[in-house]
């Protein structure tokens, strides 16, 4: 049994056993009261037994899901908001573990949400955000990455593959998250782009992006390509097939969520 906080943070993991207590206590450290669930690949570094160190550091508050290999990030988002909606939580935000985004923003993203936003993005791309140590042929990428993707989607959203977000429980309630296929940056952008076909207003907020200090890049080719076709697949599926749940789920109540345990 635990006390349930109505703000819930998902953080993927692997192979982050340098960054993952940190990551934790500098959560946990905020005005604003956080949930941390970490969604863990088998890394094989011992990353979840500092994350077991910290549950009994922080009875409660922070919870762990262990998988069975790299199955990667969008299959450990979608994973961690079917417990979220489950567990009863009202705002989820998605994280990434290497300090590249910076925790005190979701105190900012917090407000944004309370304060009417649907989905709140933390964004590089609009005035007053920025990237820190990044090499010149990566800002490159990212930055024609979300030209193109605009000009596919006709999606307004200046920073679409930006993974640090936030969601109102109503938005991962009513998109149907059986459709969203992409595990890479594309499932950055299927997302905000399901959210937006369905009507809910996304606002962006400026956060300064600092490439990773310690451990490893998990950026590769294949998820580059994934996210170049993906925005056409995306595209298609709008069209014909939507993003609409047809039933939304059967998701305990905080009272009944309260009552169990992970």
């Amino acid at each position: 049994m635990f006390k349930l906080s109505s703000n819930l943070v998902i953080i993927p993991t692997y192979n982050e056993r340098e960054n993952v207590g940190k990551i934790i206590d500098t959560v946990l450290s905020l005005p604003a009261l956080f949930h941390i669930l970490i969604v863990d690949d088998g890394s094989p570094d011992g990353t979840a037994e500092v994350v077991r160190e910290k549950q009994r550091q922080y009875p409660g508050l922070v919870h762990l899901m262990e998988r069975k290999g790299k199955l990667g990030l969008g299959t450990a988002y979608i994973v961690g908001f079917r417990w979220g909606l489950e567990y009863g939580y009202d705002y989820i935000f998605e994280m990434d573990c290497d300090f590249s985004h910076n925790p005190k923003d979701l105190v900012r993203m917090l407000a944004a949400i309370e304060n009417g936003a649907d989905v709140v993005v933390g964004s590089r791309y609009v005035k007053g955000g920025k990237c820190v140590n990044w090499p010149a042929d990566r800002k490159i990428l990212s930055y024609g990455a979300s030209l193109y993707v605009r000009m596919i989607t006709w999606m307004w959203v200046k920073d679409p593959t930006a993974g640090f977000v936030g969601y109102r429980r109503e938005v991962l309630e009513t998109i149907d998250l059986d459709k969203i296929k992409f595990i890479g940056y594309a499932f950055q952008i299927e997302m905000k782009f399901a959210a937006k076909c369905l009507g809910y207003k996304i606002k962006e907020i400026p956060i300064t992006f600092t490439d990773r200090i310690e451990g490893e890049s998990k950026m590769s080719k294949g998820i580059v390509k994934e996210a170049v076709w993906g925005v056409l697949q995306m595209k298609w599926i709008s069209f014909n097939e939507g993003f609409r749940r047809r039933e939304r789920w059967g998701f305990l109540s905080k009272k009944e969520a309260s009552q169990r345990s992970l």
